[in-house]
């Protein structure tokens, strides 16, 4: 169905109609001009992002369902960084012409997807035309008592550091949908070479061949055996929600903590910046899944590299005190990597042989110029 057939708000009643609150905070969702949120005696936490087609997502290789699935749950991260807990979410569209009405079913149900998980209420946003691509922007509120908040200011001298998960995976997926997609393209180059010159010298018959041949495109199957995890950790990220409630469960609050989105060399160097300390990490601790390392020797890429830049791993980094060492290393799925030190010390990794080098920030960041 052509969305111009149901107009702005029959698109939205469309999306929306069915969405029930699951949060006492929320009063009043989707269908006025503004939501309604109640919280009395909590802080409200706020996060937006914003995703562009051709930037953040490319739609030969991620569909729609997952796009809104990561989408959202990449907001929903940044709550869990704050130590704090999501509640509702608000979502604008920008959308071409070449999207229906189906199109946008899978971007939603994706987005649901993600916040039934995390018991999120959709609650509102806006849609308009765009004439360059597609374009998602998502807000999260949420919710955590003052004295819970973790902000990236607090590491102090000795705190250790720690990492959820592994890292690299998800850039190792890139990596990878990347390569599919130019022998992709690649083959459809040299068919456009060999149909050209059929036709500029007249071999009908070589013509016909190839038109044949270019029902494959079709039926295009990418190499991705042994590499199902990458591609779930680049196409299916997820919020480590799971790991906030462990750490609550053990009595641990983190004394600073991010989300690791652009790597975890840049996010590491944003907590030592703003708690004014500086840091010790070893390479040998890094956790590094085994498709990771294995996708990394094949592309000829230093698997640290890609653990320390890659961005997109949306694992949890945080500092805790030093008298959490026992309890840190009885959680589940947390890696110690280091330690926080004085300034005067400066950024350190300790690479395996213990030679150390200065950690430089090489993650992503969307406005350098070559990127």
């Amino acid at each position: 169905m052509d969305i111009s057939e149901l107009g702005e708000f029959g698109l939205i009643d469309r999306l929306t109609h069915d969405l029930q609150p699951q949060n006492e905070s929320t009063r009043y969702g989707v269908g006025d001009d503004c939501a309604v949120l109640h919280y009395p005696d909590t802080e409200v936490l706020v996060t937006t992002d914003m995703l562009m087609e051709g930037v953040h997502f490319d739609l030969t290789y991620i569909d729609l369902q997952h796009l809104g699935y990561k989408a959202a749950m990449v907001n929903i991260s940044d709550i869990f960084a704050m130590n704090g807990t999501p509640r509702q979410l608000t979502v604008s569209l920008a959308i071409g012409k070449r999207f229906s009405v189906e199109d946008v079913e899978q971007l939603y149900s994706g987005l649901r997807a993600a916040c039934e998980k995390w018991n999120v209420d959709i609650i509102g946003g806006d849609t308009t035309s765009s004439y360059t691509g597609l374009a998602i922007s998502i807000t999260c509120i949420g919710e955590a008592r003052k004295e819970d908040i973790v902000y990236r200011n607090g590491a102090q001298a000795t705190d250790l550091i720690c990492v959820s998960g592994d890292l690299g995976a998800a850039y190792m997926g890139l990596q990878l949908l990347e390569r599919e997609k130019a022998v992709y393209y690649g083959q459809i180059k040299e068919w456009n070479k060999r149909m050209t010159a059929a036709r500029e010298a007249g071999n009908e018959a070589l013509v016909s061949k190839l038109q044949e041949e270019a029902k494959a495109f079709d039926h295009f199957q990418p190499d991705f055996a042994g590499k199902e995890y990458l591609l779930q950790r680049q196409l299916k990220a997820e919020a480590r929600g799971d790991i906030i409630q462990r750490l609550r469960e053990a009595g641990i609050r983190p004394t600073a903590m991010m989300d690791i989105s652009d790597g975890l060399s840049s996010e590491l160097l944003h907590i030592c910046k703003q708690s004014g300390v500086g840091c010790r990490i070893f390479e040998k601790q890094l956790p590094i899944d085994y498709q990771t390392a294995v996708m990394a020797e094949e592309l000829s890429l230093n698997v640290t590299t890609c653990a320390l830049n890659g961005g997109e791993d949306y694992e949890l980094l945080f500092t805790v005190p030093i008298g959490d060492h026992e309890r840190i290393q009885q959680l589940e799925d947390v890696r110690l990597i280091g330690h926080i030190t004085r300034p005067e010390l400066g950024h350190v990794l300790v690479s395996r042989d213990d030679q150390e080098f200065e950690l430089k920030a090489q993650g992503w960041n969307p406005l350098r110029a070559e990127q």
